[in-house]
């Protein structure tokens, strides 16, 4: 193998792929990145055996071949090469890093042990849509899943297709999140509705390595999910569990409403923050007919907090305690200036969502008095 390549378009070539690998005593090669040159492309390919990013890069492909070595190793050296131009050539069983002033090698394993990237199985049928609105519904619903070996329906993101609208959605009991991404969105020759949870970190892969304005095409088979972008592919194993039926769950009422301003009801939250418990609770305050809500915190060895903020109040007067992170999450998640907050007694759910967006809404549990 020798091939030419610029500095940063391996770098970043590096930073989709290094990810995917895997520290692992038993299998020592995960840790490495498949490197070569194949018909005339750079290829580069990382895996852990649950997921495998493999990715495209333009240069020149002087003699075709293959090896793997340890990403860290390879990533760390590129990232501080005093050059632009950078060959890759084999040599006996390592890889020849050399530019015009400056010469490496690093060890490597040969391919043969690298472990076959699986092939999706009757891919026939397709979703296809630009991987901004992807990228943001994910964006918008993994701070709701939970990292959850005892429940690993937690531990994913529901995929749930319908001919006229696909909803995402994750939930970790305490809270759940719902995009909804309408049929104008999205292309496919799917007929039929169909569901599918996709683990949490590859979720949380792909709003990393999602560009913001490429199409990307989606397949799946029983046991696997291709996402497909121009010069990216990343397929991960699918969750095999049972989501949680949450419709019923999701507040359609609410006995107080509330509308503000959503950065200033953050900034509340974030001071009250520095006074808040170890159980990051904060109280909400609500008047009955009044103009102004209260964010309050205290913690006996630091002090407390109070926030007035002005807000549109409809319904009865409340008192209620959130954990002032999870309620963050919510509002971070909202694009638009004003986020509409509707309430229940505590020991029913609340709603966040945006009073203009009907597309995605956040259900929070308040935290129950002792």
């Amino acid at each position: 193998m020798n091939l030419v390549i610029i500095k940063n378009n391996l770098k970043e070539a590096l930073g989709v792929v290094e990810r995917a690998t895997s520290e692992n005593a038993n299998l020592p090669i995960l840790k490495n990145v498949w490197l070569g040159g194949v018909g005339g492309a750079i290829r580069l390919v990382a895996t852990n055996l649950e997921i495998a990013i493999s990715t495209t890069v333009p240069g020149k492909v002087i003699e075709e071949g293959n090896i793997t070595v340890p990403a860290a190793v390879l990533r760390e050296l590129v990232s501080n090469l005093p050059s632009e131009r950078v060959s890759l050539e084999v040599k006996g069983g390592g890889l020849s890093i050399q530019t015009d002033n400056y010469h490496a090698t690093i060890q490597g394993l040969p391919t043969e042990d690298f472990p076959i990237v699986p092939k999706i199985k009757d891919g026939n049928q397709y979703v296809r849509m630009k991987s901004g609105p992807l990228k943001d519904a994910l964006t918008q619903v993994v701070v709701s899943a939970q990292f959850s070996e005892l429940r690993p329906e937690l531990n994913s993101v529901l995929w749930d297709f319908k001919i006229d609208e696909i909803k995402i959605a994750a939930t970790d009991s305490f809270r759940l999140s719902e995009k909804s991404i309408p049929a104008g969105q999205f292309e496919t020759n799917q007929t039929e509705s169909s569901r599918m949870l996709i683990p949490l970190r590859t979720a949380q892969e792909l709003t990393r390595i999602l560009p913001e304005d490429e199409e990307v095409e989606i397949k799946k088979d029983a046991s696997q999910v291709l996402f497909r972008t121009e010069q990216t592919e990343l397929i991960s194993r699918l969750v095999d569990g049972n989501f949680p039926d949450y419709g019923a769950i999701v507040p359609k009422d609410f006995e107080t409403q509330v509308s503000l301003s959503r950065q200033e009801l953050l900034n509340a939250l974030r001071l009250a923050g520095v006074f808040s418990s170890r159980v990051n609770e904060v109280r909400i305050r609500i008047p009955e007919n009044k103009k102004n809500i209260e964010v309050f915190s205290v913690d006996q060895t630091v002090g407390e907090n109070n926030y007035l903020l002005p807000a549109k109040i409809q319904g009865k007067a409340r008192e209620i305690s959130f954990n002032w992170r999870y309620l963050t999450d919510g509002l971070k998640a909202i694009k638009t200036d004003e986020v509409f907050w509707g309430l229940n007694e505590e020991n029913r759910p609340a709603l966040l969502k945006s009073p203009k967006e009907a597309s995605y809404f956040y259900v929070l549990m308040p935290i129950l008095k002792a």
